[in-house]
């Protein structure tokens, strides 16, 4: 058998729909400190990055008590709507997400890894509610790691996995996810339903965009690895 390749995956705004519940979560968040909020665009734009680093970007003036004030709240507002509704309504699967993580999963050379912005915590219940989890050989949050574009989620999951980074491909929605996927090695595809705009996935080096998750196989097909 040759040697074995390593798919990993963005969640929030490729594998899932989490849009809404994040713009909600930031938008009280602002409110709670007596902030105006960002517009939807500005929210969406720093999705992927750690929360911490997420915040101070959107309140680039906010003294840091301030910014753990509103990271503190954003999970506060994060959590109340992920108990106030169904998980997979807030943030369901994209469509052909699960298909494509059975495909991948049934292939014999193919191992999976999941390089997220949310915490251990989040990731979990992401698991939980759509039952993904064990799709996944390893899986890295920003809690334990720097915030994206820096590589070192994706260095734990090449350890973890014994992979090298020559059969590796990071599938991301945003730019932090390409740069960090080159930074490591890693050849990248960007998708087009996420939060960047696909002409930001290809100027930060995107090495294929897929419009669906039927296109990806062939997508990671056409890279060689």
């Amino acid at each position: 058998m040759s040697a074995m390749r390593l798919v990993v995956f963005d969640v929030d705004g490729t594998l899932i729909d989490s849009q809404d519940v994040i713009v909600s979560a930031m938008s009280y968040a602002f409110a709670q400190v007596g902030r105006s909020a960002p517009s939807r665009p500005q929210i969406l734009d720093i999705v992927g990055l750690s929360l911490r680093e997420a915040v101070s970007r959107l309140a680039p003036d906010a003294p840091d008590e301030e910014v753990g004030a509103l990271v503190a709240r954003y999970q506060q507002g994060f959590v109340s709507r992920r108990h106030d509704g169904a998980g997979k309504a807030l943030a369901p699967l994209y469509d052909g997400a699960l298909e494509a993580l059975e495909r991948a999963w049934w292939s014999e050379d193919t191992l999976l890894g999941v390089a997220t912005g949310k915490a251990r915590r989040g990731l979990e219940h992401v698991f939980q509610t759509h039952g993904i989890g064990g799709y996944f050989a390893t899986a890295q949050t920003a809690d334990l790691h720097p915030s994206k574009p820096h590589p070192s989620m994706l260095r734990q999951a090449l350890q973890e996995t014994g992979c090298d980074a020559t059969r590796a491909v990071m599938v991301g929605d945003t730019t932090y996810d390409i740069e960090m996927g080159r930074s490591a090695g890693f050849r990248t595809i960007g998708v087009a339903w996420g939060y960047h705009a696909t002409d930001r996935l290809r100027s930060a080096g995107a090495d294929r965009i897929v419009e669906d998750f039927a296109a990806l196989d062939a997508a990671i097909a056409a890279l060689g690895i």
